[in-house]
């Protein structure tokens, strides 16, 4: 049985992302697809609402990109955001003009009731970010909100289910905005919240059982949560017809090859089988400094150690990933921008010796990932494990990758890893880990000059890595940090502190 869906339009916005995962933290699946996705596909797709979302474009310049305006004769029901509302406004007939005063950030809000601002007060901080505003309605909408430099902040034809907002309901600076989208999905929309993870792994595995019969499956395992949730659910699928491997490309952290082996195989009893290619990978990133070529080798190289020891134990029809929906969306999703390619989707080779790449958790967030984790019966330290990239260490070497620039980084990383930790920060801290930038600096030790290494800190906090925030680690913790690695690791003189957000920068420096 199909779950109730909501589809979301892309129109580029930053936010884009977090009104999908909004969404579905209601109980409620949705997908973001591009803008320009034709009403026959719409209607194929069956959902029971619609999201326009935010974007950078104005409606009224040439080549903005627009929907067809029959998809307000559909009956279903539509929410626009931003740029979202303002295009809905123009093609119904109202104007959108440059606004006086450009509204960037938080921003007084009044509301009136409606089914859409259910629950809201009168008056609440709501989050900004358009240069246009909508300066005439169309006829049979009304008022539903205001502020001081936008007279229609969200407006609505209750009659026909047509609602648009000019705030940002889906960040968190937007006070009560989940109450909003939850008032669209229920209350307009007529959703019964049917996303649960408990029905998603009944349906998968089920969907898995039939997919698979009784062939042969390889499972890419990192040791990471989403390459071990993705074991689980195709071992409860399939059984004994899945095999584990374990690719060890030596640009682990320190001692977790011994972790992994450890903690899935000995204590987990999977069929785990463990692949020593480390020399070969960095083989075959010597002189490359390039990061998407860094992830580029890697995608593939993983791919060629998994059919190798395919060839080894015998015929295997599936290849096993865990993939999942931040991996697709950064890698680029229809005309949605490559942020960068993950090793695992834009990464792989073009062609594979595999019947077909199997992603079971290809359309989840990293926190539904981990409530899948759960409901599979893992234990809290692999499903919490903190995240760490398919690529490895590699893209955390700025620049060439080496034994000498590995060793430091391993070195560094776990005495970050350990003092966090001691401090109790593991747990409200999503991911943390050390960076060798590509910079030497002048520095004094021991009364001698040195030119070394500067080693960057990052860490930061985050609900589902689509946006983070630089962890407010204390200075005292910090200040232990950073005298730790420059007096037990050579080579380094320099500790910095990267505090940049997400977005702008991404969490991983490559």
């Amino acid at each position: 049985m199909q779950n109730q869906r909501v589809l979301v339009l892309d129109f580029g916005g930053q936010y884009n992302q977090l009104i999908a995962r909004r969404i579905r933290e209601q109980s409620v699946y949705c997908d973001l697809v591009p803008g320009d996705m034709s009403v026959e596909k719409i209607k194929e797709y069956g959902p029971i609402g619609i999201v326009f979302t935010g974007g950078p474009n104005s409606v009224y310049d040439e080549g903005s990109p627009m929907v067809d305006k029959e998809i307000f004769s559909l009956g279903i029901p539509i929410l626009g955001i931003c740029y979202g509302c303002q295009m809905m406004a123009y093609l119904l007939g109202g104007t959108v003009e440059k606004a006086e005063n450009s509204e960037y950030g938080k921003a007084d809000v009044e509301y009136s009731p409606s089914p859409l601002l259910s629950g809201m007060p009168p008056k609440a901080v709501s989050w900004m970010s358009h240069t246009d505003r909508i300066t005439k309605l169309p006829e049979g909408f009304t008022r539903l909100a205001k502020s001081a430099d936008c007279p229609f902040a969200a407006f609505g034809d209750e009659k026909r289910k047509l609602y648009g907002v000019q705030f940002h309901p889906e960040v968190q600076h937007t006070e009560n905005g989940t109450q909003i989208l939850r008032n669209f999905v229920y209350g307009v929309c007529g959703a019964t919240g049917d996303w649960t993870m408990k029905g998603f792994v009944e349906r998968k595995v089920a969907e898995l059982r039939e997919k698979i019969g009784d062939k042969k499956v390889l499972c890419a395992m990192s040791g990471g949560v989403d390459s071990a949730v993705a074991a689980a659910l195709l071992h409860k699928a399939v059984g004994d017809n899945l095999i584990c491997v374990f690719v060890d490309h030596g640009l682990l952290r320190k001692y977790e090859a011994d972790e992994v082996m450890n903690v899935f195989k000995d204590g987990m009893g999977m069929n785990l089988i463990k692949a020593d290619d480390g020399k070969i990978f960095l083989e075959k990133l010597k002189g490359v400094t390039d990061p998407e070529k860094k992830r580029k080798i890697i995608g593939e190289q993983f791919i060629r150690s998994f059919e190798k020891v395919s060839k080894q134990i015998g015929a295997v029809d599936y290849l096993v990933q865990g993939t999942i929906y931040p991996d697709v969306i950064e890698s680029g999703k229809g005309k949605s921008a490559v942020i960068k390619s993950h090793h695992n989707v834009g990464g792989l080779p073009s062609v594979v010796d595999f019947k077909e790449i199997i992603e079971p958790l290809r359309d989840l967030f990293k926190d539904e990932v981990r409530g899948v984790g759960f409901e599979l019966g893992l234990p809290k330290s692999v499903v919490m494990r903190q995240p760490f990239p398919g690529p490895g260490l590699a893209i955390r070497i700025m620049g060439e990758v080496t034994e000498e620039k590995l060793e430091t980084l391993r070195d560094s990383d776990y005495i970050l890893r350990e003092e966090i930790a001691k401090a109790g920060l593991d747990e409200s801290i999503w991911q943390y880990f050390t960076v060798i930038t590509n910079s030497k600096t002048v520095g004094v030790q021991g009364d001698f000059r040195t030119y070394e290494n500067v080693i960057a800190i990052r860490a930061v906090t985050s609900l589902d890595a689509m946006t983070a925030d630089w962890a407010r680690i204390p200075y005292d913790v910090l200040q232990v940090i950073s005298n730790r690695i420059v007096n037990e690791i050579g080579h380094v003189n320099r500790i910095v502190y990267d505090i940049t957000s997400k977005p702008p920068a991404t969490i991983e420096w490559e």
